[in-house]
């Protein structure tokens, strides 16, 4: 699979005069033109992290601690298979607390205990995912929560966004001036509204379904398929500029 950034660039600009204003900019009192120029670029993520949890309820506090424990222990050693090292998982944080059988007109009474763990793995190689989320299955990882679906470039390409939608506030403004016989002075504010990101098709947010199919399929089934959502980059930025006539 190849992932290379698909640009997808959407541009537009709105524009007054001194008897409108934008919002949190202030205008100068002379001649003077207002442009807020948008873009928005598009790529494909190539990393993903993996939001684990495990659960296990013994008898005992310990007995549940060690037997969560375990099963993070046999994923952490498979990690090598898939290119993942130390500094790409997140594996902390523990918690137990006392299971209660609740009996009506009676005193509830301790029934045993939960020990409960989370993680998250970073692969640096999208492709692996199906194969990777097999694998945590099957060393009994409880439960898939979620998948965020990151870029690699992410800081160069918000960079890259925010410079074309400069352009286009650049562009717009002088096209606009040139209309009315006029030229684009100098920059009397800029302000940059918006420089986010997120997902054309929505966050997996309910993962879990991944680790349903993968329980139930039989090693003859056929691997999971999962559809990559594209990231958008977007950026506004407001000017405000002089004109000279």
């Amino acid at each position: 699979m190849k992932h290379l950034t698909s640009i997808g660039l959407l541009v537009f600009s709105t524009l007054t005069f001194s008897a409108l204003s934008l919002a949190n900019t202030s205008l100068p009192n002379n001649r003077h033109i207002a442009v807020t120029g948008k873009a928005e670029m598009m790529a494909m993520p190539d990393i993903a992290i993996v939001h684990l949890a495990v659960e296990s309820s013994k008898k005992s506090s310990l007995d549940a601690k060690k037997d969560v424990d375990e099963r993070v222990n046999n994923l952490l050693d498979g990690l090598s298979d898939f290119q993942i090292d130390e500094a790409n998982v997140s594996a902390s944080n523990i918690a137990t607390e006392v299971r209660y059988s609740y009996n009506k007109g009676s005193r509830d009474k301790i029934d045993g205990y939960i020990a409960r763990r989370t993680l998250k793995v970073t692969l640096n190689d999208i492709e692996k995912l199906n194969a990777f989320m097999d694998f945590a299955l099957s060393v009994e990882i409880d439960a898939i929560r979620n998948i965020e679906l990151k870029s690699s470039k992410e800081q160069a390409l918000k960079a890259e966004v925010e410079a074309l939608a400069v352009n286009n506030a650049k562009a717009q403004g002088k096209t606009l001036a040139n209309a009315f016989e006029a030229k684009l002075g100098k920059i009397y504010s800029i302000n940059s509204n918006a420089n986010q990101s997120h997902h054309r098709f929505g966050a997996n947010s309910d993962a879990e379904n991944y680790g349903v199919s993968a329980r139930m399929g039989s090693s003859s089934a056929k691997p999971g398929r999962y559809l990559q959502e594209n990231i958008v980059f977007s950026a506004s930025i407001s000017v405000v500029f002089d004109l000279e006539f």
